[in-house]
C-alpha cells in the first residue's frame, strides 16, 4: 500500500469506523474461501452474515437496487416482495451460483429451531471471473461455499485477491473484495463490501491523479459486474433500505464505472437494528423517518467509492487461465 493512500483515496466528509470495514456494523460477520489451483483456477466465495443468530427466525429488513441487470442474483424477487433477508449472503462466480445456494440451504436447515422449515430463500450474488479463472470447470464445490460461511467472523476483513474476488478485475486492472465504512453524526454506522469486476475508465482526478484506462491485457470496459453489500445499524424500513441501495451506484459512478450492457450491477442493503427485525411475533417497529435519510445517502456514496478503491489497492498482480494477466493498481 502506498503511504499516501489514506489521503488520496478516502473520499467524503464522514469518518470511517475503527476497521473501515462492513464489520464495523455491530454483529456483521464476513468469511472467505479462496481457491487457487495450478495455472487456471483463480476463484472463491465470500459470505456475509447480518448477525450471529438464526437469520431465518430473526430476519433483517432489506432492499435491493439494480443499475444494470445482466446478472444472476438468486433470491432477488422474494427480497423485493417481502423486504427481508432470511439467510446469509454468499458471493461466488457465475457458474457456481447453484452450489452456493445449496450450501445456504444446508446451513439454514441445520440451524437449531429450523427443524420444521420447508422453504428457504438463498441470497446469492455473483460476478464472472472467467478470464483469470477456468470458470467452466466449476471448481467451487458446495463444501467450499460452506467453508466461507464457517469462516465468517467479526473484525478485520481481508481484501483484494481473496474469496469471491480472487479472480475478478475492474477497469482492466486486478479487482477483488473491498470494504469501507462511515460513522454518521447520530452515531450509527454504515458499512459496504464490494465484489468488484466491472469496466470503465478509472477516474484520474478522484484517485490522486492515477488511472485513465486499462493497464493489462484483459478485455476493455464491456467486461464486468459488481455486487455491493451494504449494512447499517440505523433502524431503516425495507423501503428506505432500497433507497440507500440505489445511492450506492453514485459512489460507483464516481470511480469511473461505465455500467455497460454486459454488466450486472446490484446493491443489497440491510439493517441489523433490533427495532426493525422481522421476528415471527413482532408488531409495529420504530423506523428512521424520511427526513433523516440524507446522511445515510451521503455515507453509502462515500463508503462504496472507497470500497471499490480498496478492492483495487489491496489486490496483487495475478496470472491465470490461458496465460491471462491482471496488473494490480499501484499508487
Amino acid at each position: 500500500m502506498n503511504p499516501l493512500y489514506p489521503r488520496l483515496c478516502a473520499p467524503g466528509i464522514y469518518p470511517p469506523g475503527p476497521l473501515n470495514a462492513i464489520t464495523d456494523v455491530p454483529g456483521v460477520r464476513v468469511g472467505h474461501f479462496t481457491l487457487i489451483e495450478g495455472d487456471g483456477i483463480r476463484t472463491g466465495a465470500t459470505a456475509i452474515l447480518p448477525h450471529p443468530g438464526n437469520l431465518f427466525q430473526d430476519k433483517v429488513p432489506a432492499g435491493i437496487a439494480v443499475a444494470n441487470g445482466f446478472g444472476k442474483l438468486m433470491g432477488f424477487t422474494q427480497v423485493d416482495e417481502l423486504g427481508e433477508i432470511e439467510t446469509p449472503i454468499l458471493l461466488t462466480n457465475t457458474l457456481c451460483v447453484p452450489r452456493a445456494a445449496e450450501a445456504i440451504l444446508d446451513w439454514t436447515l441445520a440451524q437449531p429451531g429450523n427443524e420444521e422449515v420447508r422453504s428457504v430463500n438463498p441470497l446469492v450474488g455473483e460476478t464472472n471471473d472467467g478470464v483469470l479463472n477456468d470458470i467452466r470447470k466449476r471448481a467451487l464445490t458446495v463444501r467450499h461455499h460452506q467453508m466461507a460461511l464457517e469462516a465468517a467472523r467479526a473484525g478485520a476483513v481481508a481484501q483484494g485477491c481473496v474469496g469471491a474476488g480472487t479472480g475478478t478485475m475492474a477497469f482492466g486492472l486486478k479487482g477483488g473484495i473491498g470494504t469501507s465504512s462511515r460513522v454518521l453524526p447520530d452515531g450509527c454506522t454504515l458499512g459496504v463490501l464490494v465484489q468488484s469486476n466491472f469496466g470503465g475508465i478509472l477516474s484520474p482526478l478522484l484517485l490522486g491523479g492515477v488511472g485513465g484506462g486499462p493497464a493489462s491485457d484483459l478485455p476493455p470496459a464491456e467486461y464486468g459486474s459488481i455486487i455491493i453489500v451494504i449494512a447499517t445499524n440505523a433502524p431503516l424500513s425495507d423501503r428506505n433500505l432500497k433507497r440507500v441501495a440505489r445511492r450506492a451506484f453514485a459512489g460507483m459512478a464516481r470511480t469511473g464505472a461505465s455500467f455497460s450492457n454486459g454488466s450486472g450491477d446490484y446493491a443489497i442493503a440491510f439493517s441489523v437494528a433490533e427495532d426493525v427485525r422481522r421476528k415471527s411475533a413482532s408488531g409495529l417497529t420504530a423506523e428512521l423517518p424520511n427526513d433523516a435519510m440524507s446522511p445515510l445517502f451521503q455515507a453509502v456514496n462515500e463508503a462504496t467509492e472507497e470500497a471499490i478503491y480498496n478492492s483495487l489497492l489491496f489486490a496483487k498482480d495475478t496470472r491465470g487461465f490461458n496465460g491471462s494477466f491482471a496488473k494490480a493498481l499501484v499508487l
